[in-house]
Protein backbone atom coordinates (compact mmCIF):
# COMPACT_ATOMS: atom_id res chain seq x y z
CA UNK A 1 0.00 0.00 0.00
CA UNK A 2 1.28 3.44 -0.97
CA UNK A 3 1.81 6.00 1.77
CA UNK A 4 -0.11 9.20 1.30
CA UNK A 5 2.18 12.21 1.26
CA UNK A 6 0.95 15.25 3.08
CA UNK A 7 0.59 18.61 1.41
CA UNK A 8 3.31 21.12 2.13
CA UNK A 9 1.84 23.75 4.43
CA UNK A 10 2.76 27.44 4.42
CA UNK A 11 1.75 30.63 6.15
CA UNK A 12 2.08 34.07 4.59
CA UNK A 13 3.87 36.58 6.80
CA UNK A 14 4.53 40.02 5.29
CA UNK A 15 5.95 41.11 8.66
CA UNK A 16 6.47 44.86 8.83
CA UNK A 17 6.04 45.35 5.06
CA UNK A 18 3.04 47.63 4.62
CA UNK A 19 3.65 48.78 1.06
CA UNK A 20 6.19 48.38 -1.74
CA UNK A 21 7.17 50.79 -4.52
CA UNK A 22 6.12 49.85 -8.05
CA UNK A 23 9.70 48.99 -9.04
CA UNK A 24 9.92 46.37 -6.28
CA UNK A 25 6.54 44.88 -7.17
CA UNK A 26 7.67 44.66 -10.81
CA UNK A 27 10.95 43.00 -9.75
CA UNK A 28 9.14 40.38 -7.66
CA UNK A 29 6.76 39.64 -10.52
CA UNK A 30 9.63 39.45 -13.02
CA UNK A 31 11.49 37.03 -10.78
CA UNK A 32 8.38 34.88 -10.48
CA UNK A 33 8.04 34.53 -14.26
CA UNK A 34 10.30 31.47 -14.56
CA UNK A 35 8.64 29.87 -11.54
CA UNK A 36 4.96 30.19 -12.44
CA UNK A 37 3.26 26.80 -11.83
CA UNK A 38 6.71 25.29 -11.18
CA UNK A 39 8.19 26.87 -8.07
CA UNK A 40 7.20 28.55 -4.88
CA UNK A 41 8.04 31.28 -2.44
CA UNK A 42 11.29 29.71 -1.23
CA UNK A 43 12.74 29.43 -4.73
CA UNK A 44 11.67 32.98 -5.61
CA UNK A 45 13.37 34.17 -2.42
CA UNK A 46 16.60 32.49 -3.55
CA UNK A 47 16.40 34.11 -7.00
CA UNK A 48 15.75 37.60 -5.66
CA UNK A 49 18.41 37.17 -2.96
CA UNK A 50 20.97 35.99 -5.54
CA UNK A 51 21.56 32.58 -4.00
CA UNK A 52 24.20 30.27 -5.48
CA UNK A 53 22.02 27.29 -4.53
CA UNK A 54 22.63 24.24 -6.76
CA UNK A 55 19.01 24.04 -7.89
CA UNK A 56 18.88 27.76 -8.74
CA UNK A 57 21.99 27.37 -10.88
CA UNK A 58 20.89 24.06 -12.44
CA UNK A 59 17.59 25.60 -13.54
CA UNK A 60 19.35 28.67 -14.95
CA UNK A 61 17.44 30.96 -12.61
CA UNK A 62 20.62 32.96 -12.09
CA UNK A 63 19.98 34.31 -15.61
CA UNK A 64 16.85 36.13 -14.46
CA UNK A 65 17.12 39.90 -15.02
CA UNK A 66 16.23 40.38 -11.32
CA UNK A 67 18.59 37.73 -9.91
CA UNK A 68 20.14 39.28 -6.81
CA UNK A 69 17.75 42.26 -6.82
CA UNK A 70 17.47 42.02 -3.02
CA UNK A 71 21.06 40.88 -2.38
CA UNK A 72 21.45 43.37 0.47
CA UNK A 73 18.43 42.00 2.38
CA UNK A 74 18.14 38.90 4.53
CA UNK A 75 16.15 35.93 3.22
CA UNK A 76 13.42 36.65 5.79
CA UNK A 77 13.15 40.25 4.55
CA UNK A 78 12.90 39.06 0.92
CA UNK A 79 10.28 36.45 1.83
CA UNK A 80 8.25 39.10 3.67
CA UNK A 81 8.15 41.19 0.48
CA UNK A 82 7.06 38.19 -1.57
CA UNK A 83 4.36 37.39 1.01
CA UNK A 84 3.21 41.02 0.82
CA UNK A 85 2.94 40.70 -2.99
CA UNK A 86 0.83 37.56 -2.54
CA UNK A 87 -1.34 39.10 0.21
CA UNK A 88 -1.82 42.22 -1.92
CA UNK A 89 -3.13 40.23 -4.89
CA UNK A 90 -0.19 40.43 -7.33
CA UNK A 91 0.68 36.74 -7.05
CA UNK A 92 -1.37 33.74 -6.03
CA UNK A 93 -0.63 30.25 -4.85
CA UNK A 94 -2.11 27.07 -6.30
CA UNK A 95 -1.39 23.44 -5.55
CA UNK A 96 0.65 21.33 -7.95
CA UNK A 97 0.24 17.95 -6.35
CA UNK A 98 1.26 18.43 -2.75
CA UNK A 99 3.34 21.56 -3.39
CA UNK A 100 2.20 25.20 -3.36
CA UNK A 101 3.36 26.99 -6.52
CA UNK A 102 3.19 30.59 -7.66
CA UNK A 103 0.70 31.90 -10.21
CA UNK A 104 0.01 35.37 -11.53
CA UNK A 105 -3.19 37.12 -10.61
CA UNK A 106 -4.84 39.26 -13.26
CA UNK A 107 -3.31 42.41 -11.73
CA UNK A 108 0.09 40.81 -11.40
CA UNK A 109 0.11 39.55 -14.99
CA UNK A 110 -0.84 43.02 -16.27
CA UNK A 111 2.25 44.48 -14.58
CA UNK A 112 4.51 41.61 -15.67
CA UNK A 113 3.28 41.77 -19.26
CA UNK A 114 4.18 45.46 -19.42
CA UNK A 115 7.58 44.91 -17.77
CA UNK A 116 8.42 41.98 -20.04
CA UNK A 117 7.25 43.78 -23.21
CA UNK A 118 9.60 46.68 -22.44
CA UNK A 119 12.39 44.19 -21.77
CA UNK A 120 11.78 42.61 -25.18
CA UNK A 121 11.91 46.05 -26.80
CA UNK A 122 15.31 46.71 -25.22
CA UNK A 123 16.35 43.31 -26.61
CA UNK A 124 15.35 44.50 -30.10
CA UNK A 125 17.67 47.48 -29.66
CA UNK A 126 20.53 45.13 -28.74
CA UNK A 127 19.81 42.93 -31.79
CA UNK A 128 19.89 45.96 -34.07
CA UNK A 129 23.24 46.99 -32.62
CA UNK A 130 24.65 43.49 -33.28
CA UNK A 131 23.36 43.39 -36.84
CA UNK A 132 22.09 40.50 -38.98
CA UNK A 133 21.44 37.64 -39.19
CA UNK A 134 18.58 37.87 -36.74
CA UNK A 135 17.47 34.71 -34.92
CA UNK A 136 13.92 35.46 -33.83
CA UNK A 137 13.02 31.97 -32.63
CA UNK A 138 13.01 33.16 -29.02
CA UNK A 139 9.74 35.03 -29.69
CA UNK A 140 7.80 32.05 -31.00
CA UNK A 141 5.30 30.35 -28.68
CA UNK A 142 5.24 33.22 -26.18
CA UNK A 143 2.07 34.34 -24.45
CA UNK A 144 -0.13 36.00 -27.08
CA UNK A 145 -1.10 38.92 -24.82
CA UNK A 146 2.58 39.64 -24.22
CA UNK A 147 3.33 39.51 -27.95
CA UNK A 148 0.43 41.85 -28.79
CA UNK A 149 1.67 44.35 -26.17
CA UNK A 150 5.23 44.06 -27.47
CA UNK A 151 4.05 44.74 -31.03
CA UNK A 152 2.05 47.72 -29.76
CA UNK A 153 5.23 49.12 -28.18
CA UNK A 154 7.15 48.66 -31.42
CA UNK A 155 4.41 50.45 -33.34
CA UNK A 156 4.20 53.24 -30.75
CA UNK A 157 7.97 53.75 -31.04
CA UNK A 158 7.56 54.84 -34.67
CA UNK A 159 11.06 53.47 -35.32
CA UNK A 160 11.36 52.09 -38.89
CA UNK A 161 14.74 50.64 -37.88
CA UNK A 162 12.82 47.72 -36.35
CA UNK A 163 11.46 46.62 -39.75
CA UNK A 164 14.32 44.15 -40.54
CA UNK A 165 13.75 42.45 -37.17
CA UNK A 166 10.01 42.31 -37.76
CA UNK A 167 10.52 40.83 -41.23
CA UNK A 168 12.82 38.14 -39.83
CA UNK A 169 10.29 37.42 -37.08
CA UNK A 170 7.38 37.19 -39.54
CA UNK A 171 9.22 34.44 -41.42
CA UNK A 172 9.08 32.04 -38.46
CA UNK A 173 5.90 32.78 -36.52
CA UNK A 174 2.26 31.71 -36.81
CA UNK A 175 -0.22 33.26 -39.24
CA UNK A 176 -2.08 35.39 -36.68
CA UNK A 177 1.18 36.80 -35.35
CA UNK A 178 2.52 37.35 -38.90
CA UNK A 179 -0.62 39.30 -39.74
CA UNK A 180 -0.10 41.64 -36.78
CA UNK A 181 3.65 41.94 -37.51
CA UNK A 182 2.90 42.92 -41.10
CA UNK A 183 0.44 45.58 -39.89
CA UNK A 184 3.17 47.02 -37.63
CA UNK A 185 5.64 46.95 -40.54
CA UNK A 186 3.18 48.90 -42.72
CA UNK A 187 2.67 51.41 -39.91
CA UNK A 188 6.42 51.90 -39.39
CA UNK A 189 7.01 52.05 -43.14
CA UNK A 190 4.97 55.25 -43.28
CA UNK A 191 7.46 56.78 -40.80
CA UNK A 192 10.37 56.49 -43.30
Amino acid sequence: MRRRRERVQFRLDPGDVKDLPECEIAAILRGADDLIMQGGRAMLTKVLKGSRNKKVLALGLDQSPVYGYYSSLSQDEVLARIDWAISSGYLGIEREGRLPVLVYTEDGWAIERETYAHELLRGFDRLLAQGPPYDMGYLKDRNRGLIWRFLDLIEESGNPGYIPLLEAWAEIDYQKVRKRINAVIRSLDTQR
